[in-house]
């Protein structure tokens, strides 16, 4: 293998465990980084929802931690805020 490629792939390496560390300190640790890529991917995309739209419908987990539910269920012509976050 020719200098310039084992230097271009040391480089590339170098970058992607940078990139790694860098993601894995503000994720609070090298698991929840996995973690948050292995779930981010596949759904990292801009939607096309405009002001007015009615919501995407979404299957939840209630508080009790097993009965799911849709939100359309719950909702019906009344309005819905949907809070997502972290308290811990």
């Amino acid at each position: 293998m020719p200098l310039f490629w084992k230097w271009t792939l040391g480089v590339v390496i170098g970058l992607l465990v940078a990139a790694f560390a860098g993601l894995s300190l503000m994720a609070g640790g090298p698991k929840d980084a996995l973690y948050m890529v292995r779930y981010a991917l596949p759904h990292m995309h801009r939607g096309n929802l405009k002001v007015g739209d009615e919501a995407p419908d979404a299957r939840l987990l209630a508080l009790d931690g097993e009965t799911r539910f849709h939100l359309r269920e719950r909702t019906g012509a009344r309005p819905l805020v949907v809070f997502f976050g972290s308290f811990t």
